[in-house]
């Protein structure tokens, strides 16, 4: 008695492209089905599985036909593809896969590598199968290849492109359309202001961390491109990635393991920019400055006042606090260098922690906080501070304007519905309205908040009164009631200090002095930056000779500067 098998079919291509152009799909079916017609097998199934690639198993169609086969008992007794290609290209895969086949009672069968069942016939199968990933791994090879130099020529292989940018045609070469990035508008724009907040933050504030920037970014209405909410890792790519600079990275990850490739298989694209490349630097070394990686958060939160800021000037290591004395009553900074490998390893000194706290703040408030030495200090911040705002007054020009393009031409469509020429039923017309108005609604909100923006800096404009008020009030508050220091006031202030032989060394941001001063000047109280390493608001060369005291505090009697 014969017995009728039941066949399943198992149908693949590797690319979208393939699938879209429905010519081997079919053409597999049909040499399937006439296999099948010719030994008398009935088809029970039938599994397509459209642009995936068959290196690996992660295929829903493939799963669910490997779970189907599992079933007691089977629906099907025998798998047929077109090649032994087709179910993988994987010589090991495709022999696990075979043997647990095997044991539920279901064969694999090639249309065009039929092999036995016996001992030659496996090895025939291993055989062709190890042919197989080699050829996958060598078409692996030339197209990374080919990828890496369309890169290196500035054309865009693919992908969703970063938020900011968008996909045209910039050349035609045969039937292949190159294509390159370009920037868009309303995207680019929600870049730049993620930017902005992290070295300037919002005007009234001094510059944002990544959960703050997130924070203001959801509160404020703007949305991700697909309409979500921010977060915090959607906020450190943006400010991380080279692309906004004009270095869109590619090749930097393996697509199957997410491991980081060696950065002499990475190709560099040039991309048009979005920022400058000093502002993409300045926001990389603020986020290196407070990753817990490169620094502990002991040391932006703890309640020592140099902690985290103050340096050896000859080695560059940190000079952390170091106690003494019965009870530990006797408190000093000293190198860390020379506390763990002794003289060999540094000679920097020991400093008492109140002369070293003390010597640092008043030279602030007598220095640094002098009203007519602020106004020095900040006059070029100030200038390219009414740059910006002239500028962002650009940007909101040019956002009412693709506004008023985009109403132009949803009123010009809704009088062709009303005069009957076109059909508001046609799915093209509704897309495109829903398009024009989402654009119109976004240009729109994005030109508010700019607006908002700029009228916040105009609010605050920093007059010589504003200086010589904030500096009155920064002195008072950088005292504590029991004639201490404020530790975030200080920090506002100086970002760095070096101890040197013979002088000390402090180092300050401009623009944080500067976004302090605007918050004192609109608020009631300045709210205060997160630290920095951007000089310098202490031009070089400029040195002061220190008191007495300060200098037999060190126990030299040559002259002593704090210089930034």
């Amino acid at each position: 008695m014969t017995v009728l098998l039941r066949a399943a079919l198992y149908l693949r291509v590797s690319t979208g492209r393939q699938a879209d152009s429905d010519l081997s799909i079919p053409d597999q079916r049909r040499q399937a089905l006439a296999h099948c017609a010719g030994r008398g097998w009935e088809v029970a199934a039938e599994y397509v599985e459209a642009g995936t690639s068959a290196t690996d198993d992660r295929r829903p169609e493939f799963q669910r036909m490997v779970e189907a086969a599992a079933a007691k008992p089977p629906p099907f007794d025998v798998i047929v593809v077109h090649s032994f290609s087709r179910f993988f290209r994987d010589q090991f895969q495709l022999e696990f896969h075979v043997r647990r086949l095997a044991k539920t009672g279901v064969r694999l069968v090639s249309i065009t590598q039929e092999t036995g069942d016996d001992p030659m016939g496996n090895m025939i199968r291993q055989i062709m199968a190890l042919f197989d990933e080699y050829q996958s791994r060598e078409n692996a090879k030339h197209t990374l290849r080919a990828m890496k130099e369309n890169a290196r020529q500035g054309f865009w292989n693919g992908s969703l492109p970063p938020i900011g940018y968008r996909v045209v045609a910039a050349e035609q070469r045969g039937q292949k359309t190159k294509k390159r990035l370009e920037i868009e508008p309303l995207g680019a724009e929600t870049v730049r202001l993620i930017f902005r907040l992290c070295l300037e933050g919002t005007g009234t504030s001094g510059p944002l961390g990544i959960k703050s920037i997130a924070k203001h970014l959801n509160e404020t209405g703007i949305r991700t491109r697909d309409g979500g909410r921010w977060g915090i890792a959607a906020v450190h790519k943006v400010l991380t990635r080279t692309t906004y600079a004009g270095r869109h990275r590619f090749n930097t990850r393996c697509l199957k393991t997410g491991e980081r490739k060696p950065e002499a298989e990475v190709v560099e694209m040039a991309v048009p920019p979005l920022i400058g490349e000093a502002e993409f630097m300045a926001v990389q070394e603020r986020l290196k400055a407070r990753s817990p990686a490169f620094t502990a958060p002991r040391i932006v939160s703890g309640p020592t006042l140099l902690t985290g800021i103050c340096f050896c000037a000859r080695c560059g290591g940190a000079m952390t606090l170091r106690t003494s004395g019965k009870g530990k009553q006797y408190r000093y900074y000293t190198c860390s260098t020379t506390a763990r490998q002794g003289q060999t390893g540094c000679t920097g000194r020991s400093v008492p922690m109140d002369k070293l706290d003390s010597l640092v703040a008043e030279h602030l408030e007598r220095r640094l906080l002098d009203p007519a030495r602020l106004e020095t200090v900040l006059a070029a911040v100030l200038h390219r501070r009414q740059d910006w705002a002239e500028r962002r007054q650009t940007q909101v020009t040019e956002l009412r304007r693709r506004a008023s393009e985009a109403e132009a031409k949803l009123k010009r469509l809704y009088d062709a519905i009303e005069a009957g020429i076109a059909d508001l039923a046609d799915p093209l017309l509704k897309d495109r309205i829903s398009e024009l108005t989402a654009l119109r609604d976004q240009a729109r909100a994005e030109a508010d908040r700019a607006e908002a923006a700029a009228d916040r800096l105009s609010a605050n404009l920093i007059t010589p009164d504003t200086v010589r008020r904030f500096a009155a009030e920064a002195r008072r508050r950088m005292r504590t009631d029991d004639n201490g220091y404020r530790r975030d006031h200080l920090r506002a202030l100086a970002q760095r200090v070096e101890v040197g032989d013979h002088e000390v060394r402090i180092i300050g941001s401009k623009t944080a002095l500067l976004h302090t001063l605007a918050a004192a000047s609109g608020a009631e109280s300045a709210t205060f930056g997160v630290r920095s390493f951007v000089p310098n608001w202490r031009p070089q060369g400029d040195s002061n000779p220190c008191y007495r005291r300060e200098r037999a505090f060190f126990g030299t009697p040559m002259p002593f500067s704090a210089r930034g």
